[in-house]
């Protein structure tokens, strides 16, 4: 299977995309990383207060919800660029249909149709 509804221009643009939206996530994450540290040793052997506490295991917790979902993004960025090397970008993981080229352009890292996606989330949702 090869990428025939989507063109070649197309692809290696998807491709610049996706490069550049990894670096960005993952920048991203090692400023978080750099925030969290920087939220620890400010609190190391300090008497806290209520408030502080109350505020940092905000942030964390903020924090902890950015990564996760930089590190979901970065694997399917990851699994897009695969694709893309694979001659099956654009083709869902899930039932090889085409993905249509305004959801590629709107979610370049999208590997699952719209139907597909939802589907899975809803799933997720429910625990299944």
């Amino acid at each position: 299977m090869s990428s025939t509804h989507l063109d070649a221009d197309f692809i290696a643009h998807q491709k610049a995309r996706l490069v550049t939206l990894r670096a960005q996530l993952v920048s991203v994450g090692n400023a978080v990383g750099r925030d969290e540290q920087t939220w620890q040793g400010a609190a190391g052997g300090e008497p806290q207060d209520e408030g502080d506490d109350g505020q940092r295991f905000a942030q964390q917790e903020n924090d902890e919800a950015v990564l996760s979902h930089s590190e979901g993004r970065v694997a399917a960025i990851d699994r897009a660029l695969e694709k893309i090397q694979e001659g099956t970008y654009g083709f869902s993981d899930e039932s090889d249909e085409p993905i249509p080229r305004a959801r590629l352009e709107a979610v370049p890292e999208s590997i699952y149709t719209i139907d597909e996606s939802e589907a899975r989330e809803l799933n997720a949702r429910r625990g299944l």
